[in-house]
């Protein structure tokens, strides 16, 4: 018996243990990342915008954008101490940081830097603004309000597709 493996049952046991255990890929059009399977964080939090998949950003940041909930970007998001508690124990257990593609995309992000914005991320600005894919005309020819309105371009965003539509 030799000691060689069929590369097609590699490739199927690889894509096979990806769908068991919810893997993220990169995919080379595009990003998918596992969505939000949360009911608490997926209905306070789409309750106001876009559900991110948790997998944008790293847990520092998550932790420092849901202890500020009272100024959640302008407007006051606060939740009672369980939910808010809640909310971020899953954020931060399905960061960017804690593996997977995720921590692909935080790459050249420096690790004193917490971002608070996804379009603060360098992959976010090497994606989008080197091809000017966020310019005034193209925000306004996709209906986004503002860069991070991921969905007005990614149709399947918040379940995690990012295929270059």
């Amino acid at each position: 018996m030799g000691r060689y493996v069929n590369s097609g049952t590699i490739a199927v046991v690889v894509a096979l243990s990806g769908v068991a255990f919810g893997a993220q890929s990169l995919m080379a059009d595009g990003l998918s990342l596992t969505p939000v399977r949360d009911k608490t964080v997926a209905k306070e939090c789409a309750a106001c915008h876009m559900l991110y998949p948790p997998a944008l950003l790293p847990a520092r940041s998550w932790s420092s954008i849901v202890a500020n909930l009272n100024n959640h970007f302008g407007e006051n998001a606060a939740l009672d101490h369980a939910t808010t508690k809640a909310i971020a124990d899953y954020l931060v257990a399905n960061a960017a940081d804690t593996g997977g593609i995720g921590a692909k995309l935080l790459r050249d992000l420096t690790p004193e830097v917490t971002p608070a914005r996804i379009t603060d991320l360098p992959w976010w600005k090497r994606k989008h603004e080197k091809r000017n894919r966020v310019g005034p005309a193209a925000l306004a020819e996709n209906g986004a309000k503002f860069k991070g309105d991921c969905k007005a371009c990614h149709k399947g965003a918040e379940q995690g597709s990012f295929d270059d539509d």
